[in-house]
């Protein structure tokens, strides 16, 4: 009895592992290439809100990016961060929506597309950023 039992079980371990496919990444969920990463990270360093005409130092920390996120038929980052120096004690909480469509990046006007996605940290705007 215990090596029938055995085999049933057997017999629906392979069943349920045919049955359950994993379904293939989109190309908006595959995760970017690190050269992509460090051109978000570019672009998002030359944006005013990033520190680019700043005449004091600034430095970051804690950035974070979300995405990629297809919304509507276009694939969106949104990079945040924790700018330290324009402001004493106090940081800055700079933030960018990017598109990315045919290998080039672009600013979005709409931040209220990166509410509720989830972020990761991104170092490579740290990085970037804190170079002297």
């Amino acid at each position: 009895m215990p090596r029938l039992a055995l085999a049933g079980l057997l017999a629906l371990v392979a069943v349920g592992a045919e049955a359950a496919p994993r379904a293939p990444k989109l190309a908006a969920e595959a995760a970017p290439s690190p050269a992509l990463l460090q051109r978000i990270a570019a672009l998002a360093l030359k944006q005013v809100e990033f520190g680019s005409i700043s005449l004091l130092p600034v430095r970051f920390e804690g950035s974070r990016i979300a995405g990629p996120i297809e919304d509507g038929g276009r694939v969106i980052y949104c990079v945040s961060g924790r700018m330290y120096g324009r402001t004493f004690g106090k940081p800055e909480r700079p933030k960018v929506a990017l598109r990315y469509a045919s290998d080039r990046l672009t600013v979005l006007d709409d931040d209220e597309v990166c509410t509720g996605h989830r972020t990761r940290p991104f170092p490579e705007l740290d990085a970037l950023g804190n170079k002297p």
